[in-house]
């Protein structure tokens, strides 16, 4: 008994010592270093988006993929939204109708105009813009020299040196240009100390969608993690604001094909409110009876008129 007494007791002693040492981590800690984060998700669809690449293709400069391939793994697994491919999905499916309109698919392939979805929002995955010569060996210098127009110091919103990343999301509705959410995202080297636990099956993702190289360097990571904390910003931002592309912009306006009359109401007896030429510009109403639309005119006269007489406005 005496022998066990004293063995708890020198096991309690360094237990003790190890802890005052930060050697024995609590069970809060551990599971704080080791969980992976999580990407945000929607209980349902906000509307159809595609993801499009900024124009500057700064990820050249750390041999990184487009961030397209890793935003799309978010949007994918978010449940927020519908993704559309205006990418390389895009540019097999025109050759696809291509083929299809030189007569050389099968009949009942079902492939031509008029099915393509569209997308309702894009999102522009960017860096912030800095000065390059503000400390470290930044993106900027680096790009400088690599994509023409740059200048070299017009963004510097990664830093090799301290492996640091301030990326930006936006979103903007397709129909009217309005941007939105603009979120930034922040992410450095110390925030992976959860990859010894959980990042393999959290890396992996982006690996299986065309963002590998995001997943296996360093650099990569980091900056996984700034799109992933914009990323959540947005998603939340989005979630506030709840909007609806489609109700929330007016109808495509259309322009007379033919001349006609805009009528007081859907018939052609009514009193007719105005003439109409050739190229004038209507505002559907959204009100229909049958073949008949109601508009409004750019002075704001307001009437009915047959559709077969105008086309969707270019």
């Amino acid at each position: 008994m005496w022998q066990q007494g004293v063995k708890f007791s020198l096991l309690a002693s360094v237990a003790a010592g190890l802890t005052s040492l930060g050697m024995l981590a609590s069970p809060a800690r551990a599971e704080k270093d080791t969980k992976a984060p999580e990407i945000p998700t929607c209980d349902h669809k906000i509307g159809t988006l595609a993801v499009t690449e900024p124009e500057n293709k700064w990820w050249l400069g750390l041999n990184l993929e487009s961030p397209e391939a890793l935003l799309k793994v978010f949007v994918s697994q978010s449940h927020c939204f519908t993704l559309v491919d205006r990418g390389k999905g895009l540019q097999a499916a025109q050759a696809e109708r291509a083929l299809a309109g030189e007569g050389e698919m099968r009949g009942g392939s079902n492939i031509g105009k008029g099915q393509m979805k569209a997308a309702d929002y894009v999102l522009v995955p960017d860096i912030v813009n800095q000065n390059a010569n503000s400390g470290g060996r930044h993106l900027g210098g680096i790009l400088g020299g690599l994509v023409p127009g740059l200048g070299g110091a017009i963004l510097g919103g990664i830093s090799l040196k301290s492996k640091t990343a301030d990326v930006v999301l936006t979103l903007t509705d397709v129909r009217s240009t309005e941007q939105v959410s603009l979120q930034q995202g922040h992410a450095k080297k110390t925030d992976l100390g959860w990859g010894a636990g959980g990042g393999v099956g959290f890396f992996g993702g982006f690996a299986a969608g065309g963002a590998s190289s995001y997943a296996n360097t360093e650099i990569g990571q980091v900056v996984t993690m700034a799109y992933l904390d914009a990323f959540a910003k947005l998603v939340n931002d989005v979630k506030q604001i709840n909007p609806n592309a489609k109700a929330d912009n007016v109808s495509q306006s259309v322009a007379m094909s033919k001349p006609g009359k805009l009528y007081a109401e859907p018939n052609l007896k009514s009193a007719v409110v105005r003439d109409l030429d050739p190229g004038m510009t209507m505002y559907p109403t959204g009100d229909k009876q049958g073949i008949w639309w109601k508009v409004t005119d750019e002075l704001g006269n307001e009437g009915w008129v047959p559709s077969s007489l105008f086309q969707l406005a270019k």
